[in-house]
């Protein structure tokens, strides 16, 4: 599986670029970034090539993270799932194509959409070797997306929350129409978050979709508020990182969730883990995601080999076996 770190060649691209910065003035920046995304006013406060930096150097890590756990979840999914093109929607400084560039070493074609001038311009200066003749579009997602080709695989990361309901039930007809393979759709992991990951889900199943991941069907949602389906990825974090969140632990759980979405079914249909299993010396307790809907699922010490695996189940995991 990727890991959830920066690729080498993208961590040494950014920390060339904070030669000569100010820490605290990009801290400042990232800062105002952060509560304007919040606010739900997206990238509208990135207006400068310091702005995108500090962005990136803030926001990067966990997106990659969260997109490189949906992608992984995905190919282990659709073993076979070998896709040459990809469409990057809302791609910001390249964070998703950069995931899956190194997700899916069958990728040769790139093609990033984003009205952000000054995270265009990162992304194309970062893109380097691995992303090489990539084609980054600056305009609104739905008029650019009109025009682009259609591509095998289709990502868009940490955006539809930056459109209202209606542009957002519009974009996603059109990003289906564009998927001759998947769409994988990462949004950030709270109730807000799954709850627009839902309405997208509901709204591509009616039109031909099937779900890969992370669900093990094409049903409706079995959880009930308050609780929601989302899931962490742990990452690593940089000094520079660290000093720009004034954080003092060396890594951060990202929380995320996400669907991704076939033009055909999977054979494999898997139960996943909706939360960490509790594991005791008795047995161990996992709330599972199943072809039939919601499982607590017991696995107790006397079956050895079924314990033995349960006790390496991991929040995310998908399982082939629910219980001995």
């Amino acid at each position: 599986m990727t890991p959830p770190d920066l690729p080498t060649e993208l961590k040494s691209a950014l920390d060339a670029r904070l030669h000569g910065l100010s820490r605290s003035d990009t801290a400042e920046r990232s800062a105002v970034i952060s509560k304007t995304y919040r606010d739900g006013g997206g990238s509208t406060a990135i207006r400068s090539e310091a702005d995108a930096l500090a962005y990136a150097l803030a926001r990067m890590p966990a997106t990659y993270a969260a997109v490189t756990a949906s992608l992984n979840a995905l190919a282990e999914i659709t073993p076979d799932f070998a896709p040459n093109s990809l469409l990057d929607v809302g791609a910001g400084p390249g964070t998703a194509s950069w995931a899956a560039a190194e997700a899916f070493s069958s990728l040769t074609a790139f093609t990033l959409l984003d009205a952000n001038s000054a995270l265009r311009a990162l992304a194309l200066d970062l893109g380097g070797a691995r992303l090489r003749g990539m084609s980054y579009r600056q305009g609104e997602a739905p008029a650019e997306l009109a025009r682009a080709d259609a591509a095998d695989l289709v990502v868009a990361s940490y955006m539809i929350g930056e459109i209202g309901e209606a542009e957002r039930t519009a974009l996603a007809d059109l990003m289906w129409a564009k998927t001759r393979d998947t769409l994988l759709v990462v949004e950030p992991g709270t109730p807000a978050g799954y709850a627009r990951i839902l309405g997208l889900r509901a709204q591509l199943i009616a039109a031909g979709a099937h779900v890969a991941a992370p669900c093990p069907h094409d049903g409706p949602c079995p959880l009930q508020a308050p609780d929601w389906c989302h899931f962490s990825q742990r990452l690593p974090r940089s000094q520079a990182h660290r000093q720009l969140k004034s954080a003092e632990l060396a890594y951060e759980d990202e929380r995320f969730a996400y669907v991704a979405l076939t033009r055909t079914p999977t054979a494999r249909r898997p139960a996943r883990v909706l939360a960490q299993p509790v594991v005791s010396k008795v047995e161990v307790t996992a709330k599972l995601c199943t072809a039939q809907g919601l499982a607590i699922t017991k696995v107790p010490r006397r079956a050895k080999a079924d314990y033995a695996d349960a006790r390496r189940w991991r929040w995310g995991d998908a399982v082939m076996k629910e219980a001995p």
